[in-house]
C-alpha cells in the first residue's frame, strides 16, 4: 500500500516593513486616544475649579456658628441652616440601618442561597433596572404609599423610607458584587470544617465582603442625601423654624433649603445658598472618604 505524499508546508512571508507600519499606526492611535481623555479629565476638572470656586467666594463669608445654629429668617443676617441640618442628619440615621438590614439581606440571599433560575434572572436584571430609575419616581412611589395609603404624611418617616427605596437597588447590586468575589475556597474551608451553610455566610463571606458592602451603603446614602426631587414630592417644608424632634415630626434638609434661596432674587440669600452648598459637599466629602477609609482597613484585614 503506497504511502500518501507529504504536501509541501508553505512558509508565510512576513513583510517587516507592513509589521513596522502597523505598530505605528497603532502607536499614533493610542497616543490620540490618550490626549482626547487626558483633554476630557482636564476640562472636567476646570469646570468642577470653577463651580467649587464660585461657591465658595459666594459662601465662605457666610460661614459661622451661628449661620450652623441659627433657624431661617426673613432676614438674611438672621438666618441659618440648623433645622436643615439636623432633618438630613436623621434621615442618614433612619436611611443606613433600613438599607443595611433589607439590602444586604437580600443580596445574600440572592447569592447564597436562591437557586439560579429564570425567576431569580428576572428578579436581578429588574433591581438593576430600578438603579437607574429617576429619583422623582421613588419620590411618586412614596407620595402614593408612604404619604397616602399609609397615612404617615409629611413627616420624617416617610421621607426615609422613600429615599431608602431609592437606595436600596444599588446596595443591593453592589452587596451582591462583594459577596460574589468573595473566594468560593473560603465557603468550601468553612462547609469542611462542619460549619453549617448560614454560619459560614455569616462569620466568613459576610465579613470578608464587607468593605464592598460598606462602600455601596455609604455612597447610596450620599447620593440619597443630596437629592431634592423626592423630598419635594413627600413634602418636606421649605420653610421651617425648628429641629425634627421625632420621626413623625415635619421637616426639611439642606437640599430644600438650598433650593427655597436660590430661588429668592435678593444676592444675600445667594450667598447663603452657597454656605449651605458648602455644608452639604463637606457631609457628602466626609461620608466618601469613610467609605475609603473603609474599604482600605477591611481590605488589608481580609
Amino acid at each position: 500500500m503506497a504511502l500518501p505524499e507529504k504536501q509541501p508546508v508553505t512558509k508565510k512571508f512576513i513583510d517587516p516593513v507592513a509589521v513596522k507600519k502597523s505598530i505605528s499606526q497603532r502607536l499614533v492611535v493610542n497616543n490620540v486616544t490618550k490626549v482626547i481623555f487626558l483633554v476630557g479629565l482636564f476640562f472636567g476638572l476646570v469646570v468642577l475649579g470653577i463651580l467649587l470656586f464660585g461657591v465658595i467666594r459666594d459662601g465662605a463669608s457666610w460661614l459661622s456658628l451661628e449661620f450652623l445654629q441659627n433657624a431661617p429668617s426673613r432676614r438674611a443676617e438672621r438666618a441659618g441652616i440648623y433645622p436643615a441640618l439636623m432633618g438630613s442628619i436623621f434621615l442618614m440615621l433612619l436611611i443606613i440601618p433600613m438599607i443595611f438590614i433589607i439590602g444586604v439581606g437580600a443580596a445574600i440571599y440572592l447569592e447564597e442561597y436562591a437557586k439560579k433560575s429564570r425567576m431569580t434572572s428576572f428578579i436581578e436584571v429588574n433591581i438593576s433596572n430600578l438603579a437607574g430609575v429617576p429619583s422623582i419616581v421613588f419620590g411618586l412611589l412614596g407620595l402614593t404609599f408612604f404619604v397616602r395609603n399609609m397615612g404617615f404624611g409629611s413627616t420624617l418617616i416617610a421621607g426615609a423610607l422613600t429615599l431608602a427605596l431609592m437606595s436600596l437597588p444599588v446596595v443591593i447590586v453592589s452587596s451582591q458584587e462583594a459577596i460574589r468575589a468573595v473566594p468560593q475556597a473560603m465557603r468550601h474551608a468553612s462547609l469542611a470544617l462542619g460549619a453549617s451553610k448560614w454560619q459560614t455566610t455569616f462569620k466568613v463571606v459576610l465579613p470578608a465582603s464587607l468593605p464592598g458592602v460598606i462602600t455601596g451603603i455609604i455612597l447610596a446614602v450620599s447620593r440619597a442625601i443630596g437629592e431634592t426631587a423626592p423630598l419635594i414630592m413627600v413634602g418636606a417644608a421649605i420653610f421651617i423654624a425648628r429641629a425634627p424632634e421625632g420621626i413623625f415630626s415635619e421637616f426639611t434638609a439642606l437640599p430644600i433649603q438650598i433650593y427655597n434661596w436660590t430661588s429668592r432674587p435678593q444676592a444675600d440669600f445667594q450667598g447663603l445658598a452657597a454656605a449651605g452648598i458648602i455644608i452639604l459637599m463637606i457631609i457628602l466629602l466626609t461620608m466618601n472618604s469613610l467609605a475609603i477609609w473603609i474599604r482600605n482597613r477591611f481590605s488589608k484585614r481580609y
